[in-house]
């Protein structure tokens, strides 16, 4: 070996035991092992840039806007929502799933929906932990569909294209992917179903739910909730948020007869619900069917792409005080709609525009992003502050989203556009058509994502520049007495990235795989693209521990899963995904 490669290994070596030690994020651990290869004139700055010319980062970022508009307008939710409702079964969340994984990156996909099989799951009385590993495997499988699944992809194919080779296809993976996807949701069905575990979170939303808010919504015909009772129509026990009162109008004498809200009333059309709970609940109200907030009108006319989530506390010496919201006009006088209010020394009541508000009053606001420059400081508030809480879905702008995506995979697909400019039509897309605004687009892109792909991308270049990656790509080849061909280095490519992705991350796995899997391609003489598919699949389809993928650590603490969990119900996963790529790369890559 070479004196550049012994130093890329020692630095390489070092970077592993880094990462397994987790005391730094991936992102530095990366970036200092890409910097000390600079440092030590193992490669020039040229290659160290490298990642952050690529255009993968940017690729990613540009559908995680596209990502956030999803969530922002609730494009799949209430499609998800309506599954979980008919059917409840493992098999639906898992189809459901990683079909818009494939077309949605999974990280922000399984934040989206993760909170909804929480609630779901507690209307029902049924443990979270049933449901949420296999929404994270499920995602983890559809991100192999297609190359826009998941971050790790991109990183694949871009080190691919670096090598002198095309840059994989769109849908190029799909004909390995899908069969993987296919048979892992039947195996999650199946036998994953019965090693699932039934555990309780630690500390659940309702022990986390600090001060809390009063909001009233009305019953509508021809949605789920009329006609059931309020056992039955899952408003009794929700996450972080109770039923507290039913006010039924009484139109001849035009007058409202208050009922207990026991497991056993039945709602009628037109029942006010007075709910108290929460922030995070109470703005989750808003999407529940069959139920209209009594201020969704003033609601639905202060949503915009830059609407955000405030809290403002009545002055003392407010207008507000004595007043009504329809008294002052709430909604024209300071540009906001009042979306629940909380009362420290007691009950607001029903109907939130009839409650004569007090000094000290918490009134939780919808409004654009200049509300708190505007009225903090002022008289009416003592204090105005900005809340990290997703605002109620813009439904009006779903359909747009809808087009957006289905644009970019046409377009890529066709090839009208590369890939990076199809999502970044998208993007603009989406943030011109006011689905959402640039703000939220900026904060909507994990900046911690793009920038460990950027450090990856340089990390790889700068094991094959170094010699390294062909110097263990000859040991390899050396020490091959499988004689099992085509299937036999794609068993060994595949192992070798598993093993890695489970021990660092699926990212830092791929971009040091990539090279040595290009290097034994070269050496055997085998088709590169066939071991680089092998890197992908299993670099992305982590199973057998929590800090592997991103979505497997976000269900960790959510649903209170030990790390043995992990291990014995993705094991069979594991294991099928292996047989099913070393059956089928060779037959479509060989």
């Amino acid at each position: 070996m070479t004196l550049d490669a012994w130093i890329a290994l020692v630095v390489i070596l070092s970077c592993v035991v880094v990462l397994i030690v987790d005391r730094l994020a991936p992102v530095v651990v990366l970036g200092g092992a890409v910097v000390s290869l600079m440092f030590a004139n193992v490669i020039d700055s040229e290659i160290a840039l490298s990642g952050l010319a690529s255009p993968a980062p940017a690729t990613i970022g540009a559908l995680y806007i596209l990502a956030g508009a999803v969530t922002a307008t609730g494009t799949f939710s209430r499609v998800f929502d309506r599954l979980l409702d008919r059917n409840g079964s493992i098999v639906m969340l898992a189809a459901v799933t990683a079909a818009a994984s494939s077309v949605v990156p999974n990280t922000p996909l399984v934040a989206m929906f993760a909170p909804r099989v929480v609630r779901w799951s507690q209307l029902n009385g049924v443990s979270a932990s049933r449901f949420l590993l296999p929404l994270s495997f499920a995602s983890v499988l559809g991100g192999v569909i297609t190359l826009i699944g998941t971050s790790t992809n991109l990183v694949v194919s871009d080190l691919l294209s670096r090598s002198g080779e095309e840059p994989l296809g769109v849908l190029e993976i799909t004909v390995v992917g899908l069969p993987v996807a296919v048979v892992g949701v039947g195996v999650l069905s199946t036998i994953g179903m019965r090693l699932l575990p039934e555990r309780a979170a630690a500390l659940s939303d309702v022990d986390r739910r600090g001060r809390e808010f009063q909001l009233a919504a009305r019953v509508t015909a021809g949605g789920p909730i009329a006609g059931r009772t309020i056992a039955e129509s899952g408003l009794r026990d929700l996450d972080g948020a109770f039923l507290a009162l039913v006010e039924r109008p009484d139109l001849e004498r035009r007058s409202t007869t208050s009922l207990a809200a026991s497991p056993h009333t039945r709602l009628e059309v037109g029942d006010v619900c007075c709910f108290v709970g929460d922030v995070a609940r109470m703005i989750d109200l808003h999407d529940i069917e069959g139920l209209t907030m009594l201020e969704e009108q003033h609601v639905t006319a202060a949503q915009g792409p830059d609407a955000r989530v405030f809290e403002a506390v009545v002055a003392p010496g407010s207008v507000l005080v004595g007043g009504s919201l329809k008294s002052v006009g709430f909604r024209a006088s300071y540009g906001a709609a009042v979306m629940a209010i909380h009362r420290a020394d007691g009950d607001v009541g029903g109907q939130l525009g009839q409650v004569t508000l007090r000094a000290g009053d918490v009134l939780l606001v919808l409004a654009d992003e200049s509300f708190a420059s505007r009225w903090r400081g002022h008289a009416d508030f003592s204090l105005v502050a900005a809340l990290e809480e997703q605002p109620p879905a813009r439904r009006d702008r779903s359909t747009l989203v809808i087009l957006a995506t289905a644009g970019l995979v046409v377009a890529a697909v066709t090839g009208f556009l590369d890939l990076f400019e199809a999502a970044l039509a998208s993007a603009i897309v989406v943030v011109a058509g006011r689905a959402i605004s640039l703000g939220q687009a900026w904060r909507s892109i994990n900046i911690n994502v793009v920038a460990t792909m950027a450090a990856a991308i340089s990390l790889g270049a700068a094991v094959s520049e170094s010699g390294l990656a062909a110097e263990i790509a000859g040991a390899v080849e050396r020490a091959n007495g499988l004689g099992l061909g085509d299937a036999g280095h794609v068993i060994m490519v595949m192992l070798a990235t598993i093993a890695l992705t489970e021990l660092l991350t699926n990212t830092a796995a791929a971009a040091l795989m990539v090279p040595i899997s290009l290097s034994i391609a070269a050496d055997a003489n085998v088709e590169p693209r066939m071991l680089t598919v092998a890197v992908l699949i299993g670099a992305s389809c982590s199973f057998l521990s929590p800090v592997g993928y991103q979505t497997n650590l976000m269900v960790f603490g959510l649903g209170g899963y030990r790390f043995t969990d992990f291990t014995r119900v993705g094991a069979p996963l594991t294991l099928t995904t292996l047989l099913i790529s070393t059956a089928m790369i060779p037959w479509a890559f060989g």
